[in-house]
């Protein structure tokens, strides 16, 4: 590609305002895209806190700890051996913990 070495140069300053401008179309664009968003079918999907959830049913299969497992004396979550730091007074802790 051929460069005309006279033609004028574009300054810091004209760069800024080309992006600028740039990012100013790529807005306009984004909004006249998006979907108009119904508010009450948004407000029926959230629950709120102290809600009454007496009616639901959870369904969860709780899997015992498995041999090659520990629990963190400090964080309470159940990891792989692996993670095992350091073991104090009967008591392990993960290396998450212990850093």
């Amino acid at each position: 590609m051929a460069t005309d070495y006279d033609s004028p140069r574009k300054t810091d300053d004209d760069l800024s305002e080309d992006s600028l401008q740039e990012l100013q179309a790529r807005r306009t664009d984004k909004s006249s895209g998006s979907i108009d968003i119904d508010e009450t079918d948004l407000a029926e999907s959230l629950e709120l806190p102290g809600a009454d959830l007496s009616n639901e049913e959870l369904s969860l299969r709780v899997i015992p700890r498995q041999a090659d497992e520990f629990t963190c004396a400090r964080c309470f979550l159940v990891h792989h051996r692996s993670q095992l730091a350091s073991e104090k007074n009967g008591q392990q802790i993960c290396r998450e913990c212990a850093a």
